[in-house]
C-alpha cells in the first residue's frame, strides 16, 4: 500500500515539473510573438505556444482536446495564417515602426487586468474540487459536438476553401 501511495507521489511530481516546464516554453513563446520584428518567425513562435495548449491538454487527460487542438489550431488556422502572411506580400525579414509610440501606458492597464482577473477566479473557484466524473470516449464527444452542428461546420469549409482560393487569385502575378 505504501509503494502504491509513493508511486502516485511520484507521477504528481513528474506532471507537476512537465507542467511548469512547458508552461515556461509557452511564456517565451508568447512572448516571443510579440517582441519578434519578423511576421513570420512570430507565426511560428506562436506554433510553439499552441503546442504548448496541446501538451498541457494531455497532462490534464484530455486527449482528444489535445489532437482537436493540433489539429485545428496548428494544422489548419496556423497554415491560413502562414498563407495571409505570404499572400499580402508583406516585407520579409525584420521590420521597423510596428510599435506604438504610447505602449508605456499598456504595462499598467495590463497588470490591472491581470489582478482583476486573478482576483475574480479566485473570488469564484474558492475551495471548490471538481468532481471525477466517468470519461466520456471520442464517440461521445464527437456525437455530441458534430451532431447539430455537421452543416455549419461543413458550410465554414467551403468558405475557407474559398477565401483561400479567392487569395491565391488575386495574389497571383499576371
Amino acid at each position: 500500500m505504501t509503494a502504491l501511495l509513493l508511486a502516485a507521489e511520484d507521477v504528481n511530481v513528474a506532471r507537476n515539473v512537465a507542467f511548469y516546464i512547458i508552461a515556461a516554453m509557452m511564456i517565451v513563446g508568447a512572448l516571443r510573438v510579440v517582441t519578434t520584428n519578423n511576421l513570420v518567425h512570430a507565426a511560428l513562435w506562436l506554433v510553439v505556444v499552441l503546442s504548448g495548449f496541446a501538451a498541457q491538454y494531455i497532462l490534464a487527460g484530455a486527449e482528444f482536446v489535445a489532437v482537436s487542438q493540433v489539429l485545428v489550431y496548428i494544422g489548419a488556422v496556423m497554415v491560413l495564417f502562414l498563407f495571409g502572411i505570404m499572400l499580402t506580400r508583406a516585407q520579409i525579414g525584420g521590420e521597423t515602426g510596428l510599435n506604438n509610440q504610447n505602449w508605456a501606458i499598456g504595462i499598467p492597464v495590463g497588470l490591472l487586468l491581470f489582478g482583476l482577473l486573478t482576483w475574480v477566479i479566485i473570488d469564484a473557484v474558492d475551495d471548490s474540487v471538481i468532481a471525477d466524473g466517468p470519461p466520456a470516449n471520442t464517440e461521445e464527444i464527437a456525437d455530441n459536438v458534430l451532431s447539430p452542428y455537421l452543416i455549419p461546420f461543413l458550410a465554414i469549409s467551403f468558405v475557407l476553401l474559398a477565401a483561400a482560393i479567392g487569395a491565391m487569385v488575386l495574389a497571383r502575378k499576371d
